[in-house]
């Protein structure tokens, strides 16, 4: 442990030139700050690191048992999917069992994460639709949690309909929040998102962590649908997904947007929660690989599997290797 901060740091040569600062809050169950660089306290929006815990009403309110919903479509509920057509077809099936189609999802289309998705659907002459959002998979959730309650499906994603209304009940309770002291935004798909500090997400984590290992049927169902399906967390070659892989989801691991990483560890019953300050993407899984191996979370043997992750080459318009992006992170053990 060290008062040192940490950052991801890019290199050219041997000259660093960038350095994207990272803050860092890990937590016990009990909600104990464990260790932490930078401001832990620092306030961003939880982004789409929140799913699992939105994930948690789809089980809680019946959502599960009356539609027959999977692990693996769970799984995607709880994803920030790459667009491929696995997973639209396991959005699409979830929605089937809804009674509804695409058309039902609030979220606007975007370009698919997958490369090769997104080649083929040029190649074809094919826009993508709303199914390659990321998000379409929480967006279906919201609309399962909508069904089993008997609310209208109509403006599911709106601050004022009940369905966020009892998602941000769900969040305040595993943040230990008053509901009116949570930030609220619009996200990217066009939902309620929340703004907290990283140590009320961390905590978040720790304790869907610990009740998960207890054997809390809802935190017990989301975790191992996460465990059992990383490739519906995310998809081939993201950080997600190898995570998940690496550790034989003994950690569960969702990204959210500019910068913000959450992980959990039911075996060690802690919560991560990370915020690469300028928001940087390429600066995201280098930062929480280095963190989980500070705070032996994971192994050598772990870290060297992550490889590709955590040192990504950087090269140039010739395909000359130039750089490259690694983690220098330093932790400091929180006070007894």
């Amino acid at each position: 442990m060290s008062d040192l901060e940490s950052v991801v740091e890019v290199t050219r040569g041997a000259v660093l030139e960038s350095r994207h600062r990272v803050h860092v809050a890990v937590v016990d169950a009990e909600g104990a700050l464990r260790a932490s660089s930078g401001d832990p306290d620092m306030v961003t929006f939880w982004r789409s690191a929140a799913k699992p815990l939105q994930a948690l009403p789809v089980v809680e309110d019946g959502a599960f048992d009356r539609f027959g919903i999977t692990p693996r479509e769970l799984a995607v509920i709880c994803g920030s999917h790459s667009g491929t057509a696995a997973h639209v077809k396991t959005v699409e099936g979830l929605l089937e069992k809804l009674g509804l189609t695409a058309d039902a999802l609030a979220c606007g289309p975007h370009d698919p994460f997958d490369s090769e998705t997104r080649r083929t659907l040029e190649e074809d002459g094919m826009e993508p639709g709303r199914l390659h959002n990321n998000c379409s998979g929480k967006h279906a959730g919201m609309m399962a949690v909508a069904r089993a309650r008997g609310w209208e499906t109509d403006g599911y994603h709106r601050v004022e309909h009940p369905v966020q209304a009892r998602l941000l009940t769900e969040i305040a309770r595993w943040v230990r929040m008053p509901s009116e002291a949570i930030g609220l935004g619009v996200d990217g798909c066009g939902v309620v998102c929340y703004a907290l500090p990283l140590r009320q997400m961390a905590q978040a984590y720790a304790s869907l962590a610990s009740a998960a290992r207890a054997g809390e049927r809802g935190p017990a169902t989301v975790v191992d649908a996460m465990g059992a399906h990383p490739d519906m967390v995310a998809g081939e070659g993201r950080i997600c997904t190898a995570i998940s892989r690496v550790t034989e989801g003994r950690l569960f691991a969702k990204v959210g947007a500019e910068g913000v990483y959450c992980v959990g560890s039911p075996g060690a019953e802690l919560g991560i929660a990370i915020k690469v300050e300028d928001g940087s993407t390429r600066a995201v899984a280098p930062a929480i690989a280095g963190v989980l191996r500070e705070m032996d979370l994971i192994s050598e043997d772990d870290f060297g599997a992550l490889h590709r992750h955590v040192f990504r080459e950087i090269s140039n318009t010739r395909g000359e290797v130039t750089g490259e992006v690694r983690p220098s992170i330093h932790l400091r053990a929180a006070d007894a």
